[in-house]
């Protein structure tokens, strides 16, 4: 049956398709032509219908303005439509997005694009869904639901298709600006002018634009750009400015303005109040215009809008302002566990009530908690954070007036919906320090607000008058780490604080911010510190002994190494403890080039009494209610990692850095090298393997010239004469003291801490995150390692065993640092803090033996190199289940009978046994 849908499409047959295969019926209107200008006239037909809602054809490709303005001429005729433009090859089926304008229920279509001979499962979906019963007749609500079903989910990708058109919006104008125009200039007269076309652009499409009597005026802005602009683009920026003028007029000061003007009410509260005056633009400007009013702009969230920006902003610019924009998806992360979830479910026990009276009470306690917050950003970019917060707590107090309507019986409610609403725009706080994002949050503040009074209008059939502007978020421009909170917004116990602050990691840093890190901390040691970290500094001061609750996201090195003491240890001091975390996530936005940085995020309370733990998909997934979540992001006792000189663990060797040549080369051997030293029989003798990470990961082979007691031989070889000579002449020359010192010793490795006369593990310094366990090698004392590697002695093998098991890549995730998303080995603060306990000499001697079997399986697939072995798609078979049967051995090492399942369930137990081994220590 799909197949011959798909072709009734491909084939254009779509009034067969229509009325034969989805039992529809048949057309019930005439044709409509549509002058589309120069000559261009299209027709509309009428292939069928059901319950009112009509299915139109037009067989061309007019482009978005073209389909935009048929699809305006058939909606005088049907609210509710189905319109299909086709050629040979391509199809775009258009559906109106549900928004209320006057009576009626109109809007500009979502678009569904159909290639034919294209794999489309969403296209048969959507056939599949609007097909019609044939035994039963359904009524409009029902075949509503069924179109909305099939085609309303559009709206995301409408979502990406405005940022799309906005940054070919703001293209167009930069072009028009002469290289010699300031460019802070250019870029701020561009950012406000993109800000004010967005505002016009949602004016269309929200009923913002009302007649003398009060009906509202649809598409006036795009009106104003098809009609009262020349064709060419020629007068298009003198006729914005013109327009922003208007817009920025008093009523009392409009005499003169032309109609078309004059038809645009006065706004009020800074959108357009600043003077500008665009340069000449052209065409492309004007086409990008009518493309971008061709979308229905009043479904889509105006927290696409920092995720615009970013897309044409200039990369250096965001890295030195560590700007990320949080996509959706990553805000409700953060705001949901934060307090929205808390609220939420207060509804719901309100609701739950057993009597009318209660389920009252309870709603407008709640209504009035509402009221009570204060909502603040404090590195608000766009605003992301903000709009969704304020949408979200609109539509809370949405469902709470419904609710309380609900409860009267559909009688006159007690309260005026327009005047009665608790959750207004100045309860909301931004602190932005690049003016431009701090303009477009304003305006989508509004914008959002409008939204949310749509919603209204579709409840109750009324919504505020929000023209001229009287209420707007009160967005700073300035430095979050200077500035007093307080003074932006009054710290309350009603104060939420979450934001995403710049992710500037302690190497990126300018010295101005490793300053304002310092102030913030009041201490002058910040180590390693991230700079998002002062956002934490900040939120201690302005909470101070108050209630609150705050949430940022940030890199996840504020878990990692060094720095988890220096930034918990306060936050903990001060009663706050984590009520939610996100562990380790990749980063998604919205917007093109977006960072490519791994997160976390983490929220913290006073009273915490049922914290969450969420893990991503690629980590097990999950949410899990927990008893406590410590610095780590760990279910497990509170405890802090410092770097320790000696191990821990019993028994455990210490680990050193691998030989360090400090040569220029001369002592390393290359594989293009090594016939030339092997037909030295003097120095073919001191020829050892050397192996470093690459070495160890990828399989690749080098030697090196281990000279220890050579003095003899030296002088008796051409090839060890001259590298050792070359090697003095190479330190002699440099600016350390301690390497022109090594000159006195050019026949040896610079520095020599890994050597060791029994075998030993080689382990990499730095070790993919994507690998299962953390890969390292045992080999022979006869192997150099390098300093790329850690080493340590392991005669029986016991150790390999530990450090190739899953308990230890869970310590080294939840303790160890990171480089990138790679995890980095530490011998004084993951090796040393290992909490070995005793281990019997029956359970030691299993794990060696599980040891090198996994070692046997790695060799028997010589086709394949450490690193590749343990990717996903080869970490098969006998390898897994070495490594499982190794896992059961180990763990048995901290668990004892008990069986661990999973990562967490291994840090947690770690976490247990670090405590019990350091109590007293500390």
């Amino acid at each position: 049956m799909t197949n011959r849908l798909i072709g009734r499409a491909e084939e254009g047959k779509y009034g067969d398709l229509f009325r034969l295969d989805l039992f529809w019926g048949a057309p019930n209107h005439p044709p409509i032509e549509v002058d589309l200008g120069d000559g261009l006239k299209l027709t509309a037909t009428n292939i069928s219908s059901y319950q009112g809602v009509r299915v139109w054809e037009v067989p061309a490709l007019p482009g978005s303005a073209g389909e935009a303005k048929i699809d305006q001429a058939i909606s005088k005729t049907s609210t509710n439509r189905l319109v299909i433009f086709h050629d040979g090859d391509k199809q775009v089926w258009r559906w109106p997005s549900r928004t209320t304008r006057g009576s009626g229920v109109i809007s500009r279509p979502a678009r569904h694009v159909h290639k034919a001979g294209s794999n489309d499962p969403k296209f048969v979906a959507k056939l599949d869904a609007i097909r019609l019963p044939t035994d039963v007749q359904i009524d409009v609500n029902e075949l509503l639901s069924r179109v909305r079903g099939a085609f309303d989910v559009e709206t995301k990708n409408e979502s990406k298709r405005a940022s799309k058109l906005m940054a070919q919006m703001y293209a167009a104008v930069e072009k028009g600006y002469a290289p010699a125009v300031d460019p802070k200039k250019r870029d701020h007269e561009i950012s406000a002018t993109m800000a004010r076309v967005l505002f016009l652009l949602f004016g269309d499409d929200t009923e913002m634009w009302k007649d003398s009597s009060g009906e509202p005026m649809p598409d006036l802005f795009q009106d104003f750009i098809k009609d009262h602009t020349e064709r060419d683009g020629s007068d298009i920026a003198a006729r914005l400015n013109a327009l922003f003028r208007a817009l920025d007029t008093a009523p009392n000061q409009r005499k003169g303005l032309a109609p078309e003007l004059a038809a645009f009410p006065y706004v009020n509260g800074g959108i357009f109040d600043e003077k500008i005056n665009l340069p000449d633009l052209d065409n492309d400007f004007r086409k990008a215009i009518l493309d971008a009013c061709a979308v229905d702009w009043s479904t889509i969230s105006p927290a696409i809008f920092g995720s615009m920006f970013q897309s044409v902003r200039d990369a250096q610019t965001r890295r030195e302002l560590g700007e990320h924009y949080t996509s959706e998806e990553n805000i409700l992360k953060t705001l949901n566990p934060l307090f929205l979830d808390d609220l939420r479910a207060e509804f719901d026990a309100a609701l739950a009530r057993d009597t009318d009276k209660k389920k009252e009470n309870a709603l407008n306690a709640l209504w009035a908690k509402l009221g009570n917050i204060r909502y603040m950003d404090p590195a608000c970019g766009c605003g992301n954070f903000i709009i969704v917060a304020y949408r979200e707590l609109r539509d809370l107090e949405l469902r709470i007036m419904e609710a309380l309507q609900d409860l009267s019986g559909y009688a006159q409610l007690a309260f005026d919906p327009t005047l009665s609403l608790r959750v207004t725009l100045d309860h909301f706080y931004g602190i932005e320090i690049d003016e431009w994002p701090a303009r477009i949050a304003e305006t989508a503040m509004f914008l959002i607000d409008r939204q949310s009074d749509l919603k209204m209008k579709e409840r109750f059939g009324v919504a505020p008058e929000r023209l001229p502007i009287q209420r707007a978020a009160r967005i700073i421009v300035g430095n979050a780490m200077k500035l007093d909170w307080a003074e932006v917004c009054p710290a309350a116990e009603r104060v939420i604080v979450a934001g995403n602050p710049p992710f500037l990691g302690h190497a990126t840093r300018s010295e101005v911010q490793a300053e304002e890190l310092r102030a913030a901390w009041g201490r002058d040691d910040i180590s390693r510190l991230d700079y998002v970290t002062g956002w934490h500094a900040k939120a201690l001061r302005y909470f101070e002994n108050r209630n609150g609750e705050w949430a940022f996201v940030t890199t996840n090195s504020i878990t990692q190494g060094d720095p988890v003491p220096l930034l918990f240890g306060p936050i903990f001091d001060a009663g706050w403890r984590i009520k939610f975390a996100h562990r380790t996530f990749p980063w998604t936005s919205d917007a093109a080039g977006k960072a490519a940085v791994h997160c976390v995020i983490v929220g913290f309370g006073r009273d915490v009494k049922n914290p969450v733990l969420f893990d991503e998909p690629s980590a097990g997934g999950g949410v899990r209610a927990v008893k406590s979540i410590n610095a780590y992001l760990a279910d497990a006792p509170n405890a802090f990692i410092v770097k320790r000189m000696t191990p821990l663990g019993v028994g455990l060797p210490e680990t050193t850095f691998g030989n360090m040549p400090r040569d220029d080369g001369n002592l390393i051997v290359t594989a293009d090298e090594l016939a030339d030293v092997r037909s030295d029989p003097i120095a073919s003798k001191y020829l050892r393997p050397f192996i470093g990470a690459d070495e160890l990961l990828n399989g690749r082979e080098r030697w090196c010239l281990w000279l220890v007691g050579a003095e003899e031989d030296i002088p008796r070889s051409d090839v060890l004469s001259r590298r050792v000579e070359a090697v003095r002449e190479f330190r002699k020359k440099s600016t350390a003291a301690s390497t022109r010192q090594m000159a006195e010793t050019a026949h040896l490795f610079g520095q020599r801490p890994g050597l060791h006369s029994q075998p030993y593990v080689v382990i990499p310094r730095v070790s993919s995150d994507r690998r299962p366990y953390f890969a390292a090698m045992h080999v022979t004392p006869d192997v150099i390692a390098s300093d790329a590697t850690f080493t340590a002695s392991d005669p029986d093998g016991f150790l390999f065993g530990i450090i190739s098991s899953a308990i230890f890549v869970a310590w080294q995730r939840a303790v160890g640092g990171r480089l990138k998303s790679d995890l980095r080995f530490s011998n004084t603060i993951v090796w040393n803090n290992l909490p070995l306990p005793p281990v019997n000499p029956d359970l030691r001697r299993q794990i060696a033996d599980a040891g090198r079997a996994v070692q046997q399986v790695r060799e028997s697939r010589p086709g394949l190199t450490l690193a590749q072995q343990y990717l996903p798609e080869n970490f098969t078979g006998d390898l897994v289940e070495a490594h499982v049967e190794l896992d059961r051995l180990v763990d048995r090492v901290w668990s004892g009978r008990r069986v661990l399942a999973t990562e967490q369930e291994r840090q947690s137990v770690l976490f247990e046994a670090y405590v019990r081994e350091t109590k007293g220590l500390l």
